[in-house]
């Protein structure tokens, strides 16, 4: 593990000190901890709003949401009754936008959740591509007539993202897309069965430090055109899974 130092006035280092004993860490933890979320953190500031509907329309988008209430209103059937509603429904939302009824603008948007943003999405992939390789791995290591501790290849398996976060059940929604999309078709049975990849307890954190691992890994290979140049060896693997476990409780 590498190290990195830092200097700070005495005040600012007391500051930590105190903050570490709070949270019940060492100095040395609890700066780690805050450099990782600093790299590795996910979460955005989350707005007071419960949903994503925007305070006030311009009136040309008021006029253009209420055109295409009335259009759909029009060519509903009569017998209508999923979720976009019948005619009545479609014409009193165009009636809410055209008298620029605000606090009604919410239902608008009731479907539309945030963005998973380009680097959240990413991460996600990196997360997909780590137990990828992480599974193969530890097949070729089987098929050598190595044994392999229940503990290590349950550690490597992806469990899910949980589902009672906001975050990161949009990550597993991601990733049953992905899958659905015929995208690390190996975690089909996970993500699509009966358990659709919930680990029932947030993951973010335990993937960012295994990732971080992953990539030292990586780089500290030496460069290999072979085509099995992507696996990896028992001591990498166990590297990986050991970087699941909080430095704090190591």
């Amino acid at each position: 593990m590498a190290t990195i130092t830092v200097r700070v006035d005495d005040a600012v280092r007391d500051a930590l000190q105190t903050k570490a004993e709070e949270e019940r860490q060492t100095l040395s933890d609890f700066v780690r901890d805050r450099l990782q979320d600093a790299v590795f953190g996910f979460r955005e500031q989350e707005s007071d709003k419960e949903g994503l509907e925007p305070d006030s329309l311009s009136p040309l988008d008021r006029h253009t949401l209420a055109l295409l209430h009335r259009i759909l209103g029009r060519v509903l059937p009569e017998d209508a009754n999923d979720v976009d509603g019948d005619r009545d429904y479609q014409l009193e939302r165009a009636k809410v936008l055209e008298r620029g009824f605000t606090k009604e603008y919410w239902i608008e948007f009731a479907g539309i959740r945030p963005e998973l943003n380009a680097r959240q999405c990413a991460f996600v992939m990196d997360v997909l591509d780590m137990f990828r390789i992480a599974l193969y791995s530890l097949n070729n290591i089987r098929e050598k007539g190595t044994d392999i501790e229940d503990s290590l290849a349950h550690t490597l398996t992806f469990q899910g993202f949980d589902h009672n976060d906001k975050l990161e059940n949009q990550m597993s929604d991601y990733v049953r897309f992905l899958v659905k999309d015929e995208k690390w078709m190996e975690q089909e049975e996970f993500v699509l069965g009966p358990e659709r990849g919930n680990s029932h307890h947030q993951m973010v954190n335990v993937y960012s430090r295994m990732l971080t691992a992953y990539r030292e890994v990586k780089q500290g290979r030496p460069r290999s055109a072979g085509p099995k140049a992507y696996l990896l060896s028992e001591e990498e693997l166990t590297k990986i899974a050991a970087a699941a476990v909080h430095p704090s409780n190591r």
